[in-house]
């Protein structure tokens, strides 16, 4: 039954708190105790307290899908192929070398990093049927882990690309962007017809290296050139992109990037771009070509998405310069940053470099890195990957975005 007196209610619910407050000072001091005199209780408790997120939820796509949607898949490339590997060498291991020949062509038929269930799935039929089981079958295949095991196993946001995994679809599809020619990049940067964002522009001519910024305006009484015009200028002019810049009401909304002669073509929305002088201590860039790093790209799609940013960027940066671009994939937003590092010796009141184990990292125990932002700073979204150049609206695609529903299923 509920207090009348509206001072009585407030010396009640105050009392109420206060006991709470001190029942859970007197179990984290009782607990606080017993981890004291065993560590490895302190360990179990943290790894149980790491909540399941929705980046920690991520499912992927089951492994016997069609090799011809290889872009709409979430397939995580590296522990595909790492599971693939394992197998092949458990195989060998059993059969014998007299059998690795034709391992050797079944592995051939089959793409690497598309693994099926269909051998497993007639051995457990024929143990059914003679109700005699086979060596193989009581040893346990490696699967995915569950969210729960994610959950308490280091994240993996802080993993850089390895862009060596490029399954052999994708370099069929894309010769260009998968060559193993180095070619030094050439940009051009233009705007849309009657554009306003001159000055994002040509902040972009400092954020891409090699890049020049040419006004393209759509006067009544000249040719308004088209993407695929531009797109053929810039190609016998040795250009390797061409990056254009996309307004929404005086603002910069997206940025879509053409790889050179022939394509593919990549639109990008772009959200919370903030430019160099707007960050709080902020530094001005310099002319040196900067570091790139890439992390988090996973999937075909991601894989493909760092090879376009790796072809915006020389391959040879000038590490005197001190400069990095770091493009981090989170939940299929890409967040693009510009710094200048130092490594100083850590302060006293410092914490040591931790890695993603959680562990302190050795070799770097007096290190530290200070960062100072030098910017641009945008968040981009992949949303279309078309075959070749646009002409029209209704131009053929190689993958667009809301594809697949499930929010707990990420593309790159």
């Amino acid at each position: 039954m509920a207090i009348k007196n509206k001072q009585i209610r407030k010396l009640q619910s105050i009392k109420r708190k206060r006991a709470e407050d001190a029942a859970r000072h007197k179990l984290r001091h009782e607990r606080r105790k017993e981890e004291s005199k065993d560590p490895s209780l302190k360990a179990e408790r943290l790894a149980r307290s790491i909540p399941l997120t929705l980046d920690r939820k991520r499912t992927w796509d089951e492994v016997g899908s069609d090799d011809e949607n290889l872009l709409g898949l979430s397939v995580d490339i590296e522990r595909l192929k790492g599971q693939r590997q394992e197998e092949d060498e458990e195989n060998a291991l059993d059969k014998g070398d007299t059998e690795e020949g034709e391992n050797d062509d079944d592995s051939d038929e089959v793409d690497s990093m598309i693994m099926t269930d269909s051998d497993d799935d007639e051995d457990q039929h024929q143990d059914d049927e003679t109700g005699v089981k086979s060596p193989e079958h009581g040893r346990k295949k490696k699967s995915l882990p569950t969210a729960t095991e994610r959950a308490t196993s280091p994240t993996q946001s802080t993993k850089s690309a390895n862009l060596s995994l490029a399954p052999e679809v994708l370099a069929a599809k894309f010769p260009s962007l998968f060559s193993n020619e180095v070619t030094a990049p050439k940009i051009l940067i233009t705007t849309s017809p009657h554009s306003t964002l001159h000055h994002e522009a040509k902040l972009l001519t400092s954020l891409f290296p090699n890049s020049v910024y040419i006004r393209r305006t759509k006067h009544r009484h000249a040719h308004t050139f088209s993407v695929k015009e531009i797109s053929k200028f810039a190609a016998n002019r040795n250009y390797t992109a061409v990056v254009i810049v996309n307004e929404d009401q005086k603002t910069l909304s997206g940025l879509d990037i053409v790889h050179l002669p022939v394509g593919p073509m990549f639109h990008f929305s772009v959200s919370n771009w903030i430019e160099g002088k707007k960050l709080p201590g902020h530094g001005v860039a310099s002319d040196a070509y900067p570091e790139l790093i890439l992390n988090n790209f996973r999937s075909p799609l991601g894989i493909l998405t760092a090879h376009l940013f790796k072809s915006l960027w020389p391959a040879q940066p000038e590490i005197i310069g001190r400069q990095v671009v770091t493009i981090h994939n989170q939940r299929d937003y890409c967040f693009v940053r510009r710094h200048r590092y130092i490594f100083r010796e850590k302060r006293e009141t410092e914490k040591a470099v931790i890695g993603a184990d959680g562990n302190e990292m050795k070799g770097a125990e007096g290190i530290k890195t200070g960062l100072q932002e030098l910017g641009p700073r945008m968040t981009l979204k992949l949303r279309r990957v078309d075959k070749g150049i646009q002409r029209s609206s209704g131009q053929e695609w190689e993958w667009k975005g809301k594809m697949e529903k499930t929010r707990t299923k990420f593309q790159l």
